[in-house]
C-alpha cells in the first residue's frame, strides 16, 4: 500500500517499550499541515523516542515494541502493508548531529536519498538546485557543488542534510534537535529556514531551546517522565498559549527555568 493525499499527521495512543520497560504512555497529538510543533521536556522524557516513531525509524531498534496508531491521512503507517521505504519518503527526519555521507559531493549528497530508494531520477541539476535553494544556502555552495561535503561548515552540513531530504518531496520533516550542535549564526539560518519550509509541509521539531520553540513553532507540546513512570504528554496547545498562560504547573515551571 503507498500512502498518498497528504492532509495531516497525527498519533492515536501511541505507547513505546525497550524490552520490558515502558518509556512512553498514551501520546495523543495532531500536527496540521503548514505548521511547525515543538516537541520540549527534559532529557529522558521520551521526545526523541516519539519523534522517531513518527516515520518509523524507531523499529529499527530490535527491542522496541510500540502500540497505538500513527496515521498519515488517515492511514496507519504501521499498518500490515504499508512499506516503511514509502513512508520515510513522505516523512523525512534531519536528526541532531549532520550526517551527510562523508565520500559523496555536495551535489551527490542532495540527490543520495533518491538512488538508494531506488526512485526514478529526472533532470538531476533541477532538483539538485531547486533542493538547496528551498534549503537556503544554494547561493553559498552553488560554485562548489562538485566539492566534498565535509568541506561545508557544520551549520552549512546541517542544511545541506535539510537539502538531501527535501529532494525526496516529503509531506513532513521531522527534526531532532538539528541545531544542538550549532552556533547561533547557522542556528539562526536553520530556523529561517524551517519557517520559509512549513508554508509547503507539516514540521515537527524536538528542542531544548525555550527560545528557539517560541521563534519557530505554532504548537508546542511539552513531555514529562516522573520518577519510575513512563514519558507523557502533560500539555499541548498553541505555542503563546503553553508558554504565556500554560494549564498545568508543571509546564509554568518548565518553561520559566525552574526545572530541566
Amino acid at each position: 500500500m503507498t500512502v498518498t493525499n497528504f492532509e495531516h499527521l497525527e498519533t492515536d495512543n501511541i505507547n513505546v517499550w525497550f524490552g520490558q520497560r515502558h518509556v512512553l504512555k498514551d501520546v495523543s497529538l495532531v500536527f496540521p499541515n503548514n505548521e511547525v510543533t515543538a516537541l520540549i521536556g527534559p532529557s529522558g522524557c521520551g521526545k526523541s523516542t516519539f519523534i522517531r516513531t513518527l516515520n518509523r525509524m524507531h523499529e529499527l531498534i530490535p527491542s522496541a515494541g510500540l502500540g497505538g496508531r500513527v496515521l498519515l491521512d488517515g492511514q496507519d503507517i504501521y499498518a500490515e502493508g504499508v512499506d516503511p521505504v514509502d513512508v520515510r519518503l513522505k516523512i523525512g527526519m534531519v536528526f541532531q548531529k549532520p550526517n551527510p555521507f562523508p565520500t559523496m559531493s555536495i551535489k551527490e549528497n542532495v540527490i543520495s536519498g533518491l538512488k538508494l530508494s531506488g526512485r526514478k531520477l529526472t533532470n538531476a541539476e533541477e532538483l539538485i538546485e531547486t533542493s538547496l535553494r528551498r534549503a537556503s544556502m544554494w547561493n553559498e555552495v552553488k560554485d562548489r557543488l562538485d566539492d566534498a561535503a565535509l568541506s561545508l561548515s557544520g551549520g552549512q552540513q546541517q542544511r545541506l542534510c535539510i537539502a538531501r531530504g527535501l529532494a525526496m518531496s516529503p509531506d513532513v520533516m521531522l527534526m531532532d534537535e538539528p541545531c544542538s550542535a550549532l552556533d547561533p549564526g547557522s542556528t539562526r539560518r536553520i530556523e529561517e529556514t524551517i519557517l520559509e519550509l512549513k508554508e509547503n509541509m507539516t514540521i515537527v521539531i524536538v528542542t531544548h531551546n525555550m527560545q528557539q520553540a517560541q521563534r519557530v513553532a505554532d504548537r508546542t507540546a511539552f513531555f514529562l517522565a516522573e520518577e519510575g513512570e513512563p514519558g507523557r504528554v502533560v500539555e499541548f496547545g498553541t505555542t503563546e498559549q503553553v508558554f504565556r498562560n500554560p494549564v498545568d504547573n508543571r509546564t509554568n515551571d518548565y518553561v520559566n527555568g525552574h526545572f530541566g
